[in-house]
């Protein structure tokens, strides 16, 4: 057969229609009980919910640490950010680390195979240039290199007690610096102008011979909280308010690839970085059941929101319990897509037959890491809690001012066993009774950190 430009333009048109579109909402912060479609009642979340009604919504899945940079980490490389030596960390401005570049991620995956790619929001994985997203994998980008605290006014009017931590919070586009979020009303656009940048992304580039990623990680509800004008002030909380703002943001994205006629054929995710900040009391979120919150290895620290809209594939309107994290994403849309898989060793499981409806379950067993140390392994119903200190947010001392953080204390925790389906707020230590079930964890965790050690590989550095 000949190859003439006409039948290889018609050939790559097949293979691309036969691959779907990727859109990925991560938000920051947002806890397991926060969308209406996981309990809450507090937070309008209509969008969110009928993404949930037309998709699968995950009961028990996971981010892999519970802090900002471990996180993101996890979800682009379907790696423990352990394993890159980026756990346990929120890399800061002019940060001397970040993803090595020798790290293939879910958008330099999806590239190599075709696809035009975008990163909106949060990217937190370097802020130098080599750590930029061009150089990750996207093609398109608006981004703030880190946290929206990461700036010098705080998180409430008036606090100035980090004036002198922070410099303006940067915007990049494209990999340039193009402007700052420099005031409250820069603060209360941002998810609006994050949704904006999303939309157009979408419309410039569906239905064209390329199918797309688009990776959109809010900035909120991380604290500071921001608003637009139609919902500040109109919640419940001021958390309230910023969950409707992202709310219409998804209601958005889901028009647009509606209306540009592609609704069918792009998988839509919804997720959370990691659990609620509780100490910001109505300027965060909701664990629900689980015990703590964000920066711990209890359920509330990790276990977050996941809901797939997959039209035709997943089956509309369910729910599983089955054990996924967001190590599992990346080896699961590079299957969807038929993508090429990562050329390192990853940790990641692919969960694509339990989308499918051809299974039921996804992993068998999840290691919980926070920094580098092991604190907790989970193997179905039963979860091991390691000595370790931690993070509490139990009688902590309120802040002065509305917004501002309550102070935290620090406690420890022995060796603890936890039936997960009886006990999912983990209070009733079961290990006594069970002492098969602690050996048999405690020599899963021995292997599983000989494991990680095992192929640990470099950080990105200057």
């Amino acid at each position: 057969m000949r190859f003439t430009p006409t039948l290889v333009l018609l050939l790559c048109a097949t293979l691309f229609a036969a691959r779907p579109n990727v859109v990925y909402i991560m938000c920051d912060d947002m806890g397991w009980a926060d969308p209406g479609c996981y309990g809450s009642t507090q937070n309008v979340t209509p969008n969110i919910d009928r993404l949930a009604k037309e998709g699968l919504r995950f009961s028990s899945f996971y981010a892999t640490q519970a802090v900002c940079t471990s996180s993101r980490t996890a979800l682009m490389t379907g790696c423990y950010p352990n394993r890159l030596g980026l756990g346990g960390t929120a890399l800061g401005p002019n940060a001397k680390t970040g993803l090595s570049n020798d790290e293939q991620t879910l958008g330099t995956l999806l590239r190599d195979v075709g696809y035009r790619t975008s990163v909106v929001g949060k990217w937190h994985l370097g802020d130098a240039p080599k750590f930029l997203p061009s150089k990750h994998g996207f093609d398109d980008s608006m981004i703030l290199p880190y946290s929206n605290d990461m700036w010098p006014l705080g998180y409430a009017v008036g606090d100035e007690t980090r004036r002198k931590m922070y410099p303006e919070l940067p915007r990049y586009v494209n990999d340039h610096p193009m402007g700052f979020v420099r005031d409250w009303s820069d603060m209360d656009a941002l998810t609006s102008m994050q949704g904006l940048r999303a939309v157009n992304f979408i419309r410039e580039s569906a239905g064209k011979d390329k199918p797309f990623f688009l990776y959109l990680a809010t900035s909120m509800p991380h604290t500071p909280l921001g608003a637009s004008s139609d919902f500040k002030g109109k919640g419940v909380t001021p958390y309230a308010d910023t969950m409707a703002d992202i709310d219409r943001t998804v209601g958005a994205v889901l028009k647009a690839l509606k209306d540009k006629g592609v609704d069918k054929n792009t998988i839509v995710v919804l997720t959370s970085d990691n659990g609620p900040w509780l100490n910001f009391g109505r300027h965060a979120g909701s664990a629900g059941p689980f015990r703590e919150g964000k920066g711990t290895t209890f359920e509330g620290g990790v276990r977050v929101p996941f809901i797939v809209r997959w039209p035709g594939v997943v089956k509309p309107d369910t729910r599983t319990d089955a054990l996924a994290a967001n190590i599992d994403v990346v080896p699961t849309i590079v299957e969807a897509c038929a993508a090429d898989k990562p050329k390192h060793e990853i940790d990641g499981l692919s969960f694509l037959p339990l989308l499918k409806g051809e299974k039921t379950t996804a992993r068998e067993a999840f290691t919980y890491y926070y920094g580098d140390r092991l604190e907790a392994v989970r193997k179905g119903k039963w979860k091991l809690h390691l000595p370790h200190a931690y993070r509490s947010y139990v009688d902590m001392v309120p802040a002065s001012k509305d917004g501002l953080p309550a102070t935290t204390h620090q406690r420890q925790i022995g060796l603890s066993l936890y039936d997960l389906e009886a006990d999912q707020g983990e209070t009733n230590d079961v290990a006594a009774a069970h002492p098969e079930v602690v050996k048999e964890l405690q020599e899963l965790a021995a292997s599983e950190r000989k494991k990680l050690d095992a192929g640990k590989r470099p950080v990105g550095r200057l």
